[in-house]
């Protein structure tokens, strides 16, 4: 693992620990290095409504755009288990609105081994703003 990607690691470890999740027992920790160089960082959040929860990635980029920052250049996520924890189908979505086709999103379980996927392979053929300007 390259110094950066151990850096969102251990951002989306330490914020993981802070995770809410009193229903599904699944903390998810993600982090972002942004377009100002700073890591923001977010972890899940459930709710007794369920549909009202937060994920990890959108707390992170909640943090990000709230500081200012853009773009995502890189995300990394970890969660429980063994095999790699990637983002759900509407934090994939997030994250392009943010990210370029070419941006790293790694992925991994506490326990397992992380993957990275730039942005057109976890999320191919996607919309995004350029197609509404």
């Amino acid at each position: 693992m390259d110094a950066v990607n151990q850096a969102l690691y251990d951002a989306a470890q330490a914020v993981r620990k802070h995770a809410h999740v009193p229903y599904s027992n699944f903390p998810v920790g993600a982090a972002i290095l942004a377009d100002d160089g700073q890591i923001y960082a977010g972890c899940n959040i459930e709710n007794a409504a369920y549909p009202q929860g937060n994920c990890a990635e959108t707390a992170a980029i909640s943090a990000m755009i709230g500081a200012g920052a853009k773009k995502i250049h890189r995300i990394f996520v970890i969660g429980k288990g063994v095999d790699p924890v990637t983002p759900c189908g509407g934090c994939r979505q997030r994250i392009r609105e943010f990210a370029t086709p070419d941006t790293q999103i790694t992925c991994t379980g506490e326990d397992g081994d992380a993957k990275s996927y730039t942005m057109d392979e976890i999320l191919p053929d996607s919309f995004g703003p350029e197609f509404l300007e």
